[in-house]
């Protein structure tokens, strides 16, 4: 009977680390999910725009937490399409994609925003025409955008300023709204209103680096 005990004894510390080993696996992977998304997503650096006028951080009530190289700002650079769209004050940050036309239409991205081919480039005189659909993660956040407010369109070497001169909703036919300019002009757009029937447009005008 002893000798029964000795062995029985001598099994438990085996069966508790065991146990105890299997508990911190669990508790690992069912806490690594949100571990790993607190710590390398949410707390992910994000690229941040810097007014070049003040030499500073814009003010993070006013446009949000995006900076750029104030020394890239500029309108005398070689032709280029825009690469990136950064509106600051609606937390708007995307890659821009050229849209070909497809069938009469430019063909829009699920992804990014796009730039209409045969419009005009930054730092060049006619109508820029970036566009992307009207989701949360896209362009959704202009549906609240006022006159006044920065957007920055980046190319290959230069960041271009735009002032939002003004917004309207228009019918998906009023196409005179994207149509070309003798003078330099941005203008955003996309889906608004109710089952998506109107067009939001944003024309903006380019101000001095």
């Amino acid at each position: 009977m002893s000798a029964r005990r000795r062995v029985s004894h001598a099994k438990k510390p085996s069966r508790y680390l065991i146990g105890l080993w299997l508990f911190a696996l669990g508790f690992l992977l069912v806490t690594f999910p949100t571990v790993y998304k607190t710590v390398f997503v949410q707390n992910r650096i994000t690229p941040e725009v810097k007014d070049v006028h003040t030499s500073g951080v814009i003010n993070s009530e006013d446009t949000g937490p995006f900076r750029i190289d104030g020394a890239l700002l500029g309108t005398t650079v070689p032709i280029q399409p825009p690469l990136r769209i950064v509106v600051p004050t609606r937390k708007v940050d995307l890659s821009i994609v050229e849209a070909p036309v497809v069938n009469g239409y430019w063909e829009l991205s699920e992804s990014t925003a796009s730039h209409g081919v045969g419009s005009a480039n930054p730092g060049q005189n006619g109508n820029i025409v970036v566009f992307a659909h009207a989701r949360n993660e896209l362009f959704g956040p202009l549906r609240d955008i006022k006159k006044d407010e920065v957007i920055y369109i980046l190319t290959k070497d230069r960041w271009f300023r735009y002032s939002v001169s003004e917004t309207k909703l228009v019918d998906p036919t009023e196409v005179e709204h994207i149509k070309s300019t003798d003078t330099q002009q941005l203008t955003l757009f996309t889906c608004s209103g109710f089952l998506d029937t109107k067009r939001l447009i944003v024309h903006a005008n380019p101000l001095n680096p």
